[in-house]
């Protein structure tokens, strides 16, 4: 979890908050009604390994080839580099430290 936590909060350059819950160890990512991002949690339980997710999660940027930059600059690695979606904007696909893939989208 302490892998996972450091590689989130140097992408994204924030603080996960600690959720208080019996049996699962749970990190809250800051949601902010007029910052771009994601709400959600890392979330640790018992019979739940990490990694194989088949969820991709997308998080607004401004660009997303910077925070493709500091996922590897933070252990994890870029599976695609920034790319057009057309009028969408662009994409990229980075895998977190514990091989969990997450999308970047920014309109620029």
């Amino acid at each position: 979890m302490q892998r996972a936590k450091t590689f989130y909060e140097g992408v994204f350059v924030g603080e996960l908050q600690k959720l208080e819950s019996p049996d699962v160890e749970m990190w809250a990512f800051p949601m902010h009604d007029t910052d771009a991002g994601a709400s959600g949690a890392l979330v640790k339980m018992d019979g739940c390994p990490s990694g194989g997710n088949s969820t991709l999660v997308y998080f607004t940027c401004a660009d997303c080839a910077d925070e493709a930059k500091r996922a590897a600059d933070h252990g994890g690695q870029i599976f695609r580099e920034k790319f057009s979606i057309g009028p969408y904007g662009f994409i990229a696909l980075v895998s977190d430290t514990e091989g969990n893939m997450i999308g970047l989208h920014s309109m620029q």
